[in-house]
């Protein structure tokens, strides 16, 4: 066996190289995953806010239906329904670009897990917590806001690191529906040159670099905020 890696440097018939291509297709995947996440992020902390009020069962019912139903349906499967079902049933959204509608279901399928880390981040903290916002004249909003979140979140990050790096890697299955990100590119790229083996080598070493730069810039936010002396309260929290 062989490596040519020079491969790399070849026209791809439009005018740019297989490298250009696999970079322009990085950032693609970049992109997906990146748009994902702070749709992920913003949704998955709602429902898993709504998931502790403790006032408001109806609420509660809600996100855990939220919860339940998206994170039971494969995440593939929710790609094409975005991409094909949605935009049938709801004529406005033939309008949004195929990015977005990946987007969407990428970020709402991580949301869902993302719900679940911060309800139990919550759960974990010391009632104390909640009545001190209370005993202050905090509404339930201040509360989360300025009290309990900001708590949860700092016992949230590890497994968050985790999610995020998921989130980086299920973004291969963009190319299910033709986004041209890093799995579409290796693909198409092994069948013009028949070099599978430098083509797929480089495209895990792409995702590997990628997941580890996500890992390391949230090792150094978990550095930054860690508050010395603060531990989770483990099983003696609640709501």
């Amino acid at each position: 066996m062989t490596w040519d890696w020079q491969v790399f440097l070849n026209d791809d018939g439009s005018g740019r190289t297989y490298l250009q291509w696999m970079f322009d297709a990085w950032g693609w995947t970049l992109a997906v995953a990146g748009a994902s996440w702070v749709v992920a992020v913003a949704v998955g902390a709602l429902v898993g806010v709504i998931r502790t009020l403790p006032a408001s069962p109806w609420l509660v019912r809600l996100g855990n239906a939220w919860v339940e139903l998206v994170r039971n349906v494969p995440l593939l499967v929710q790609v094409f329904l975005w991409y094909f079902v949605v935009p049938k049933i709801f004529p406005a959204f033939q309008q949004v670009p195929g990015f977005l509608l990946v987007v969407f279901a990428l970020g709402f399928f991580t949301s869902a897990r993302i719900a679940e880390q911060v309800r139990a981040g919550i759960q974990a903290l010391p009632r104390g917590q909640r009545y001190a916002g209370m005993a202050l004249g905090l509404t339930t909003a201040q509360t989360y806001r300025y009290v309990i979140l900001p708590m949860a979140f700092r016992i949230i990050l590890p497994p968050l690191t985790s999610e995020s790096m998921n989130l980086l890697k299920n973004s291969s299955v963009a190319f299910a529906v033709s986004i041209s990100e890093l799995t579409m590119f290796a693909m198409q790229a092994q069948e013009e040159t028949s070099r599978g083996i430098e083509v797929y080598l480089a495209v895990t070493a792409a995702y590997a670099v990628s997941a580890f730069a996500v890992n390391r810039i949230f090792a150094f936010v978990e550095k930054k905020v860690r508050i010395p002396g603060f531990i989770a309260a483990g099983g003696a929290g609640g709501h």
